[in-house]
C-alpha cells in the first residue's frame, strides 16, 4: 500500500493507493485532544458522572471513574478546578465527553502523566515484540535506565503506551521523545496553575500535526505540500457528501447517519446478474468492505455502525466478509472493533468517536 499525506494551509488529507481516506479542514477542526481548565459544577453519584463547566453553553460530561485502574487522581468535589481533556466533541444535545486521564501523543509513545500503566499498541501482535517494548517502557517510566528506580518509594513517574513506530526506533530516540512530551506536560501544568476561567486552553491539540504523526507511526510513503487536492481526490471528497456510493461492479452502498448510530446498506445493483448467484453476491460484499472502510474514515463516522451486507447462505462466506472488513479497518488510526454478526445477519462494529464528522 502506498500512502501519501497531502498538507495545505487549511487542510490535511490521507490518500492510500489513489483512494482518499481522510480529510481534515484545519480551520474548522474539532477540539478533541485539547486540555482545558474545567470547574466541577455538579456531581451525579447515581449516574457515576460529574458535569464540568468548560466555558461552553453545554457542560462537559466527566465519568467519576476512569477506565484505567492505575489512574492517579483525587476524588472530585463541587467547585474543584481541574485540567480535563476532550475525548469526544459535543454532538447534538450532548456536551463534550471529558477525561482526567490526560494523554500527549508522539510518534513512538503516548505519555500519560496521570497514569502509571505501561501498554503497547494493538497494532503489534507478536508477543515477543510486545514484551520487549513493555520492558523499554518500564525502564523509561521507572527511571531505571537513568540510574534511579521506582523501588525507592517514589513510584512510577508516569504511564506510557508504546506505539507501532517504537519497533523501528532506538531506545534513546524513544526516551528523548518521552522527555520532550514531559516538557510539554510541565508547561501545561504551569498554565493550569495560572488559569483563571473555565474553558481556558492549557494544551492545544494540533489536529493536522497529530494526523501526520499518527500516519507516520503506521508508515507513510511521503508528505506533499499543496494548495489544493488533485482533482481526482476532490471528486472523491465531493462524492462523500452523497448518501449513495457506487461500487466498481455495479453495486452500491447507502450510508444513513443518525445521532445514535450509522447504518450502511450494501446493494447488488447490476452486480447480481449472470453467473453463480451466491458467489457474485459474496464478491460484491467483499468489494464493498474496502469502500465502506474508506468512507467510514473519510466521513469520520463514530460510535455504533451497523453494516447490512447482501444476504449470504454459507457461514464460510460470512467469515470471509468479516475477516476482509477487519483487514480493511486495520488501516484506520482510530480504534475500531468488529463485534460480529447479529441474529438478523447484520455486521456490528464500533469506532472511537472523536469529532463531529
Amino acid at each position: 500500500m502506498r500512502r501519501i499525506i497531502w498538507k495545505g494551509a487549511d487542510f490535511c488529507a490521507a490518500e492510500e493507493d489513489g483512494v482518499l481516506t481522510e480529510y481534515l479542514r484545519t480551520e474548522t477542526e474539532d477540539h478533541a485532544g485539547e486540555i482545558l481548565l474545567g470547574k466541577v459544577d455538579r456531581i451525579m453519584s447515581a449516574l457515576g458522572c460529574a458535569f464540568v463547566d468548560i466555558g461552553r453553553k453545554k457542560a462537559g460530561f466527566l465519568p467519576l471513574k476512569e477506565n484505567s485502574l492505575s489512574f492517579a487522581g483525587e476524588a472530585l468535589k463541587s467547585g474543584m478546578r481541574i485540567p480535563v481533556q476532550i475525548r469526544k466533541e459535543e454532538t447534538g444535545e450532548k456536551g463534550a465527553f471529558l477525561t482526567r486521564d490526560l494523554t500527549l501523543a508522539g510518534k513512538t509513545v503516548i505519555l500519560m502523566p496521570m497514569n502509571r500503566y505501561i501498554g503497547v499498541s494493538g497494532r503489534i501482535t507478536e508477543e515477543g515484540q510486545k514484551e520487549a517494548l513493555r520492558e523499554i517502557g518500564r525502564e523509561i517510566a521507572d527511571g531505571s535506565d537513568e540510574g534511579c528506580s521506582a523501588d525507592d518509594g517514589t513510584g512510577r513517574r508516569f504511564g506510557l503506551v508504546m506505539r507501532a513506530a517504537a519497533l523501528e526506533a532506538e531506545k534513546d530516540e524513544i526516551r528523548a521523545e518521552t522527555e520532550a512530551l514531559q516538557a510539554v506536560w510541565h508547561e501545561t501544568e504551569e498554565r493550569c496553575a495560572k488559569a483563571s476561567r473555565p474553558g481556558e486552553i492549557l494544551y492545544h491539540a494540533d489536529a493536522a500535526k497529530q494526523m501526520i504523526s499518527d500516519y507516520d507511526s503506521m508508515g507513510t510513503e511521503e508528505i506533499r505540500e499543496a494548495k489544493t487536492l488533485p482533482e481526482t481526490l476532490q471528486r472523491q471528497l465531493r462524492a462523500a457528501e452523497n448518501r449513495k456510493i457506487p461500487l466498481d461492479n455495479g453495486g452500491n452502498i447507502v450510508i444513513d447517519r443518525c445521532e445514535a448510530m450509522t447504518v450502511i446498506d450494501v446493494n447488488t445493483g447490476h452486480a447480481g446478474s449472470g453467473g453463480k448467484q451466491g458467489d457474485l453476491l459474496t464478491e460484491t460484499n467483499l468489494a464493498a468492505c474496502g469502500v465502506i472502510a474508506a468512507q467510514i474514515r473519510l466521513r469520520n463516522l463514530g460510535g455504533m455502525i451497523l453494516i447490512d451486507f447482501i444476504d449470504m447462505e454459507r457461514e464460510e462466506d460470512r467469515e470471509r466478509v468479516a475477516e476482509k472488513m477487519q483487514e480493511e479497518l486495520r488501516k484506520d488510526r482510530r480504534k475500531t472493533v468488529v463485534h460480529g454478526w447479529t441474529r438478523l445477519g447484520i455486521l456490528e462494529m464500533t469506532r472511537k468517536r472523536t469529532g463531529k464528522g
